[in-house]
């Protein structure tokens, strides 16, 4: 399947690191790259999250979001930083929620994918709900308006 990298408009190769499936996983946790189900509990990667340079979250279907949740805490309550991929029911009308989530990396053999995800970062100019990407929400932008326009008084 393609892999796509946020920034790139054509798949790109793959960096050579091999996810194991979590329980293999768990009998190597010094392995570099794991792959999650979307029933597997996260919470068993923080202590290892230092040395995890891949985690692979799957999406089984398109309507599944428990991976959303699944990056959602590995990027802002464990502070994960390395790559993370979504791979399975990946469709482009997604990418701007993944990219907010915290995914970086995208497998998908969807026609125009790449294309996708050169957009998907300007595709909404405003947001509603707060995550880790550091972008202001609405009410947060209507807040600052609101305090600005009152000093100037």
């Amino acid at each position: 399947m393609p892999l796509y990298k946020e920034g790139s408009t054509a798949p790109v190769v793959d960096t050579g690191l091999v996810p194991l499936a979590f329980a293999d996983w768990l009998k190597e946790p010094e392995h570099p790259a794991v792959s999650l189900a979307n029933t597997d509990p996260v919470e068993a990667l923080e202590p290892h999250l230092g040395t995890l340079r891949l985690i692979v979250l799957h999406f089984p279907k398109f309507s599944d979001g428990r991976a959303y949740s699944q990056a959602r805490l590995l990027r802002d309550r464990f502070g994960y930083r390395g790559a993370l991929r979504a791979t399975g029911g990946v469709l482009q009308d997604q990418l701007p929620f993944l990219l907010r989530c915290g995914f970086d990396s995208f497998e998908s053999e969807q026609k125009g994918f790449g294309d996708a995800l050169a957009r998907a970062r300007t595709l909404f100019s405003v947001v509603y709900q707060p995550v880790g990407d550091g972008r202001a929400t609405a009410s947060q932008l209507r807040l600052q308006r609101r305090n600005v326009g009152m000093a100037a008084d």
